[in-house]
């Protein structure tokens, strides 16, 4: 499969261009970033080409990898679908949900593939977890403390500027909406209040009426740093366990997936529509901060990973 990668930041530099490298099924074909001379030197790493057009670079390849802003990222996913380009896409797919239902709709008009990269959930033994606690069932309650700070000395996310103004909501909210979905269902209600450190308390109400709390932030002091999550039910409680950090083996089961899909395989479940999905939810979480009241979300009709 013919790829072009759509960034040149952080995030293509740690995972996209070395995993799209070393994929077996992948013919790595070109990058496109919003600084020519940053494509241009990430290109050459991997001896793929320079773009410094979007339609481009898109017209030569079978699939797109987009690691960019999500209000960046959403026009040049629209346009690759339209195209009839397979998608692989970072979080949160768009900050809109007109967006995100845009992106959706074209990849499934044209019977396309597509790939959500929440990391974590393409990590196997979080996989294999899920897949147990989802076996035993009865779960009505889940908590996840998603709290850090991405602006310490040489952390290369705190120059992110679409993170540091949309803040946890919509940097690791996705992350900790996509982990709660596969044991409780898709979000029907959403309340939130924000506090002081960019902190955002988010509470939902999933289809089976369980209920999760979400607490988020990329910017807290550093004594205030924490990562956990646990669900709670029939079975008793269960914490997710502490997982390996390695981004490039991730992105490489989520291409696997992907090409498996393109070749007529099943459907990969983090895809643009469960994307859309958590996109939805994210903005309600933000509209219940700035009004102070439930908002309620509508539940997909297909299913969820």
């Amino acid at each position: 499969m013919r790829f072009g990668l759509f960034g040149t930041g952080p995030w293509a530099h740690m995972a996209h261009a070395p995993a799209l490298a070393a994929h077996k099924d992948v013919e790595f074909v070109g990058v496109w970033g919003r600084n020519e001379a940053k494509a241009a030197e990430l290109a050459g790493e991997y001896g793929a080409a320079a773009y410094s057009d979007v339609d481009a670079l898109i017209a030569d390849v079978d699939a797109i990898a987009v690691a960019l802003p999500p209000d960046v990222q959403a026009p040049i996913a629209l346009s690759a679908a339209r195209a009839g380009r397979h998608l692989l896409l970072d979080k949160p797919v768009a900050f809109t949900v007109a967006e995100a239902d845009a992106i959706a709709a074209a990849v499934a008009e044209r019977d396309l593939a597509s790939v959500v990269f929440f990391t974590r959930r393409f990590v196997p033994q979080l996989a294999d977890f899920l897949a147990r606690a989802g076996e035993s069932g009865g779960w009505v309650e889940a908590r996840v403390d998603h709290v850090g700070t991405i602006f310490d000395p040489g952390n290369p996310f705190g120059a992110s500027a679409w993170r540091r103004e949309s803040g946890g909501l919509w940097d690791v909210g996705p992350h900790a909406v996509a982990l709660v979905m596969p044991l409780l269902g898709p979000v029907v209600e959403v309340t939130a209040m924000a506090g002081p450190h960019d902190m955002s308390h988010v509470l939902l109400r999933h289809q089976g009426g369980g209920i999760s709390t979400l607490t988020l932030s990329v910017d807290v002091p550093p004594a205030a740093a924490r990562e956990e999550a646990v669900f709670a039910g029939e079975s008793g409680v269960i914490t997710v366990p502490t997982l390996p950090w390695d981004p490039v083996a991730a992105l490489g089961v989520a291409l696997d997936q992907l090409v498996a899909a393109a070749d007529g395989g099943p459907a990969p479940a983090l895809d643009v529509r469960l994307g859309a999905h958590i996109t939805a939810v994210l903005a309600a979480a933000a509209e219940s901060i700035r009004t102070g009241r439930a908002v309620r979300v509508s539940a997909p009709g297909f299913p969820l990973g």
